[in-house]
């Protein structure tokens, strides 16, 4: 099962359309968001999605009534981290912030964040933690989210 993990979308429409058309190239089987996504119309930027989004709430999703009310209206289900999931036999947890990681990643096989705009793909007792980087940035080319094989536990960039 490949999945595909994107951040800090920060409302930045055009990107979001490019985020979809590479993760519906990639054929990944969901997308998940990991926070950040700040305005409603960003959801429904990302209904372009061949495929299930779900996710978590950053620290800049403030207009929350709206963010839920796209959410409900478009079928995606996001909520306050921690998001727990298990697919293809691996334990999944979903934060914002990488601070939040050492209170609920124990026992995850992977612990995937946002918040700091940073690629990260280490592993840290057992877990593999991953986060793609930047993708609301103005700078064509050094944009990226992410793929990850949850079978293997691979990951790949994808630029933009």
């Amino acid at each position: 099962m490949r999945i595909g993990v994107v951040s800090d979308t920060h409302n930045h429409l055009a990107n979001v359309a490019r985020i979809a058309e590479l993760f519906n190239a990639a054929r990944v089987e969901c997308v998940i968001h990991t926070g950040d996504i700040t305005q409603a119309k960003t959801l429904h930027a990302f209904a372009a999605l061949e495929m299930p989004l779900l996710g978590v709430f950053g620290n800049n999703d403030l207009e929350r009534a709206s963010l839920e009310r796209a959410c409900a209206e478009l079928s995606q289900r996001f909520m306050d981290p921690p998001l727990r999931l298990e697919w293809a036999g691996r334990r999944i947890v979903v934060v914002h912030d990488p601070l939040d990681l050492c209170a609920h990643a124990h026992g995850a096989d992977v612990a995937l964040h946002g918040h700091d705009h940073r690629t990260v793909r280490d592993r840290r007792h057992g877990t593999l933690v991953f986060n793609p980087g930047e993708c609301a940035g103005h700078l064509r080319g050094h944009n990226r989210v992410g793929v990850l094989d949850l079978v293997s536990l691979e990951t790949e960039l994808l630029y933009f």
